[in-house]
């Protein structure tokens, strides 16, 4: 069966200061563990905030290093889940379940690609 990267990606700017709710975490635990159990995820994660992250970029021939934050950059990966669907249209609707587990005022974007094996 093919596996699906769905990048979580945030707004650092709204996202709330004092991170997500004890509710939301609980509907989170519930979802993940559902997940789990049907055999489809292989990990999942948050990530620090992007003020902890550096850059490694390559261009011309040289190498630069460049220590978050990342002010250029409005929408920031904040956590990832890796999973093993039947199709793409299973992971869709997997990332959309987890999309609405979050309170109406977080924006919220997930990227869901598949990985190239081989």
């Amino acid at each position: 069966m093919p596996r699906y990267l769905s990048l979580v990606q945030i707004d650092e700017s709204n996202a709330p200061a004092e991170g997500p709710s004890p509710e939301l975490m609980e509907r989170m635990g519930a979802l993940i563990e559902e997940i789990t159990k049907a055999g489809v995820m292989l990990d999942t994660a948050g990530l620090t905030p992007s003020s902890q992250g550096t850059r490694v970029h390559w261009e011309d021939g040289k190498i630069s290093v460049t220590d978050g934050p990342f002010t250029e950059a409005k929408e920031v990966v904040g956590g990832y889940a890796l999973m093993q669907c039947k199709d793409k249209a299973e992971a869709i609707e997997w990332t959309k379940r987890f999309l609405q587990v979050h309170e109406e005022y977080w924006t919220v974007t997930c990227e869901v690609r598949e990985i190239a094996e081989g």
